[in-house]
């Protein structure tokens, strides 16, 4: 079964945030996901989540001054302290909205840190989120980006984040698989995914080129469902692209998975 989530960060956005998720409620979607709620109460999310009868299925830690250009901080060792500030203010909002997920965006090569350094960094940093998280229970993701839309993210393709959590060695950190990225980074998408169903915590999706919804570009999305559906997956795909027009004229590409 596909289980589909709205991304309120792209979908619905026709109108403000936190009339998204009455939005997406209209549209039989059961679950929603978006990059950060920290600019709203936690207690205004949980009522919308409520109200609507909508499940948290994840949301992003601080990932620095994102209207400066950061996209993470975790692979910069001058923002520690500023990163795990970041994991307890996370989990301040999942201990009232309850999110399955937390995703850990890297961040971008900052100038004078060589590639081990940012590595050594992000271990420590997921280390110690992943500790955390799990005592909370929570689940860790770590989403690697394609460096098209994002020049210089650090973590961009799926071998380099499969040896990532597997030196972290916590169970608790699981791979978000973003179709759209990797095709862009790696293709290869049923074969990566068959091969890695045991570690992928969460899938996103987006057709490209454009980012917009499935059936807009050159990925075989009917041919990707019925693989992750054959393959019994209970997971959540995460419904992260920009629509093409408004939101709800472009979900008929998702009207079998959503009746």
């Amino acid at each position: 079964m596909i289980n589909l989530a709205a991304n309120l960060s792209m979908m619905f956005n026709e109108v403000d945030f936190l009339y998204r998720f009455s939005k997406a409620s209209s549209q039989n979607f059961k679950a929603v996901e978006y990059l950060f709620p920290y600019d709203f109460s936690k207690d205004n999310i949980l009522n919308e989540l409520n109200e609507n009868n909508l499940k948290q299925i994840l949301f992003d830690l601080p990932a620095g001054d994102w209207d400066s250009g950061d996209r993470g901080i975790a692979v910069d060792p001058e923002r520690k302290k500023e990163f795990e500030d970041g994991v307890h203010l996370a989990l301040e909002y999942a201990s009232v909205i309850k999110p399955d997920n937390l995703t850990c965006l890297v961040g971008k090569l900052r100038q004078g840190v060589s590639d081990s350094q940012a590595r050594s960094m992000l271990i420590e940093n997921l280390i110690y989120a992943a500790e955390h998280t799990a005592k909370a229970g929570v689940s860790l993701l770590v989403e690697p980006i394609n460096t098209s839309d994002i020049p210089g993210y650090w973590l961009c393709n799926t071998d380099e984040a499969l040896s990532i959590i597997n030196e972290v060695n916590n169970p608790n950190l699981k791979l978000q698989y973003d179709i759209y990225h990797m095709q862009i980074m790696e293709g290869n998408i049923i074969n990566t995914i068959e091969n890695n169903l045991d570690v992928i915590g969460h899938m996103q999706l987006a057709d490209n080129p454009g980012r917009h919804e499935p059936g807009t570009g050159e990925l075989n999305y009917p041919e990707i469902f019925r693989m992750i559906d054959s393959m019994n997956y209970s997971g959540w795909i995460g419904c992260e692209y920009i629509p093409i027009s408004d939101t709800e004229s472009g979900l008929a590409w998702a009207r079998d998975f959503l009746n």
